[in-house]
This record gives C-alpha cells, structure tokens and sequence, in this order.
C-alpha cells in the first residue's frame, strides 16, 4: 500500500463517516472530531487541511485500524 499524498482531511473524515460507522461530532478549530461506538467507543480527530501529511494520515489509518481490527490495507482501499 503507498499511502497518498493528496488526500484532504474533509475527504478522509467523509469516508470514515461513508463506509466505517463514524460521524461528525464537531469541529474545533482546524480539526474534525469524529467518533464510533463499534465495537466500542472511540474518538478521533482529524486536521482539516487541505492536503494531509504522510505520517498524520498514517497514525490516523493506524488508530482506526486497531480499533476495528482490520489492515491499514482494508481501510485505505475503500477509502480511496
């Protein structure tokens, strides 16, 4: 997998939201606070910028594919 360098924060809170039990909560500043509570509760923020970095888009994918347990691979693919 080769993580993108184009891809916004809005788009990446978009398709969370889409595609893996998320929403908005709200945003605060220059950050969207998403949240789920499957399998359990979870919170995360994501920086609304237009283009994330590598490694803020990597921890994020991280984080997410932990808590749901599934590949970084599996959430990239239908996020993108």
């Amino acid at each position: 997998m080769r993580i993108p360098i184009d891809l916004g924060g809005r788009e990446l809170a978009d398709a969370l939201c889409r595609h893996w039990n998320y929403h908005e909560v709200h945003q605060s500043g220059s950050h969207i606070i998403l949240e789920t509570e499957s399998p359990a509760h979870q919170r995360i923020a994501i920086a609304a910028h237009r283009y994330l970095k590598v490694g803020t888009l990597n921890a994020i994918l991280r984080m997410i594919s932990t808590h749901k347990g599934v590949s970084k691979d599996a959430i990239y693919q239908i996020i993108s």
